[in-house]
């Protein structure tokens, strides 16, 4: 009997079927776990991620800026002569912002999803554009951005980004010049857990290999309303808010042990906590 035949009978080509089915539908299981079918990526090189983000002491106290919960930062104390904070990613408050505007420094909101700034925030910059890749009529560059903006061409600046995974294509296309005008940069980055596959793996180190030639980490703190992910033997938050100082602004660089900070707060308070895992800082 040929193989063809054999498959062609109604037994055998609904079991063949079946199969499939299940077993896509264990695949869609697996990826809502964080397991997938491609190749994984190598522990080794998921250490080399955490090796990049190894948090220092730059000489510089931190200070919390933007209240006790979501929005509220570690950043330098190393705020003076800074011209202005860029913000893309406009949430119901600006307390953060706020905080910044009553040491002196304006801000800049950028969001397309909004129709304008907090309303407590009104005398604040806003447009309503995503920041991105390119220019159009949704979408605006940190380049263009900033160029429309001529009274902040002197100085150094602030950016605080928080912009639901869409930073990785962002900080790929900034212009290194342009970046090395921010001192202070605030991020948080989105979906550490696709670590595990080779293409976010490739997407995450590049992006923070980019930022490892003029800034340094100073303090990661994970957001715990995404919680904890498991890699194997590892713990990978899987949003992560780092925050970053220009490598000319360091008097120091020693290695950061005290995780949690005494500052630190849980960004969703009726969560479990999720403290960055050992491995990160040990």
């Amino acid at each position: 009997m040929s193989l063809f035949s054999l498959f062609a009978r109604p037994v055998v080509l609904g079991w063949v079927l079946s199969m499939g089915v299940v077993r896509h539908y264990v695949a869609a299981v697996a990826a809502h776990c964080n397991y997938f079918a491609s190749r994984r990526t190598s522990y080794k090189h998921i250490q080399a991620v955490i090796e990049l983000l190894r948090s220092m002491d730059t000489g510089r106290p931190l200070i919390r800026l933007g209240g006790a919960g979501d929005g509220g930062y570690l950043i330098p104390d190393d705020l003076q002569g800074i011209r202005a904070c860029f913000s893309p990613g406009v949430a119901a408050q600006a307390t953060f912002e706020k905080e910044l505007q009553h040491r002196g420094i304006s801000s800049y909101l950028a969001d397309y999803s909004v129709l304008g700034p907090p309303p407590d925030c009104a005398s604040m910059s806003f447009e309503k554009k995503f920041l991105g890749a390119y220019d159009s009529d949704i979408f605006t560059t940190l380049a263009s951005w900033v160029g429309r903006h001529p009274e902040t061409a002197e100085g150094d600046l602030l950016l605080q980004m928080d912009v639901e995974g869409a930073e990785y294509e962002i900080i790929a296309n900034i212009d290194p010049v342009l970046l090395r005008r921010f001192r202070i940069l605030v991020i948080e980055f989105h979906d550490f857990e696709c670590l595990a596959q080779p293409f976010g793996y490739r997407r995450i180190f590049e992006a923070l290999t980019k930022l490892s030639h003029d800034f340094v980490p100073v303090h990661l703190h994970p957001n715990n309303y995404a919680g904890i992910a498991h890699i194997g033997p590892l713990r990978v938050p899987r949003m992560l808010e780092i925050s970053y100082l220009r490598r000319d602004r360091c008097s120091t660089l020693t290695p950061r042990q005290n995780f949690p900070h005494p500052e630190d707060r849980d960004n969703v308070p009726n969560k479990p906590s999720a403290p960055l895992p050992r491995q990160w800082f040990s």
